[in-house]
């Protein structure tokens, strides 16, 4: 019997993780980075960029509902949407869920990604690039962001970690320019890792935001795939009551969205911003270091 390949990702210093290869579906270098997807027994279809997980089917609801509704539901009348990276297009398809939303702009800067998502994770993205609403655009997010007219209501960045390509979407620069391209109480989004492994990423995030909006802080979501426990999505606005709106408002929203769901709900949705300690410390470390 041949032993199967593993692929690991080395996650921080003294930390592995690997995954048995069933089937090596697809592995690529594109022009920005080395692409691989593989098929494991318990996570399903593993993608990964230069040897780091960026989805997994058997999971990535959690992520993409998480990032997508509790913006969007917080906000209550979005209608312009931006997503920034996600080249899986899994977030895209939470996103156009809701029939408020007008417009879905998504920058990805790698079109090998998209296309290999098409194929491969069609299970949960095929509905996307049959709506009118979507609007896929191949360019350099830090550069969309800084140049562009359009504006939008809430902006979401389905980043890698701050590596590679991804290290700009991680910058005050990049911050700012989200601002600048936000409609007034419009709200940002972000993937900032698990702060277990990853504390000061949260924190550096939180220190911008705060020296850029009135309201910097994060929420937290538990998805298998990332190890280290609770992973943080950055949240960052001029208008501080989207953040404290009550379940019952939330779940009316919900209601009227008449969205189905797997791990999204007007209770988890506020009870995600009730911030473990070591966690809220972190933000608080970040703000705190922005007001000196």
């Amino acid at each position: 019997m041949t032993d199967k390949a593993w692929f690991s990702e080395t996650l921080h210093d003294g930390i592995r993780f690997s995954f048995e290869a069933d089937t090596v579906l697809y592995e690529q270098k594109t022009e920005h980075q080395h692409l691989a997807l593989i098929e494991n027994q318990i996570f399903g279809k593993v993608l990964m960029l230069d040897g780091v997980t960026q989805v997994t089917s058997a999971d990535e609801f959690i992520y993409h509902e998480m990032m997508s509704h509790v913006p969007i539901l917080a906000h209550g009348a979005a209608k312009n949407v931006l997503i920034v990276g996600g080249g899986d297009c899994g977030l895209a398809e939470e996103v156009l869920k809701h029939k408020s939303v007008d417009k879905l702009v998504q920058v990805e800067i790698d079109p090998a990604v998209v296309d290999f998502s098409k194929e491969h994770f069609a299970d949960f993205n095929e509905t996307v690039f049959d709506d009118s609403r979507f609007e896929l655009v191949i360019d350099d997010g830090m550069k969309f962001v800084a140049e562009t007219d359009r504006r939008f209501d809430v902006v979401i960045v389905d980043s890698t970690d701050p590596i590679g390509p991804g290290g700009i979407l991680f910058t005050k620069e990049f911050y700012a320019a989200v601002r600048n391209c936000l409609t007034p109480g419009g709200v940002l989004v972000t993937q900032n890792g698990v702060p277990f492994l990853q504390k000061d990423e949260l924190e550096q995030s939180c220190r911008f935001f705060a020296e850029l909006y009135n309201d910097s802080s994060a929420y937290v979501i538990c998805v298998p795939t990332y190890i280290g426990g609770h992973m943080s999505l950055g949240w960052a606005t001029d208008n501080a009551a989207l953040r404290k709106t009550d379940v019952a408002t939330i779940a009316e929203r919900f209601d009227v969205a008449d969205i189905e769901t797997r791990y999204y709900t007007p209770d988890v949705h506020v009870a995600a911003f009730a911030l473990p300690k070591y966690i809220l410390d972190a933000v608080d470390a970040g703000i705190a270091s922005a007001q000196r």
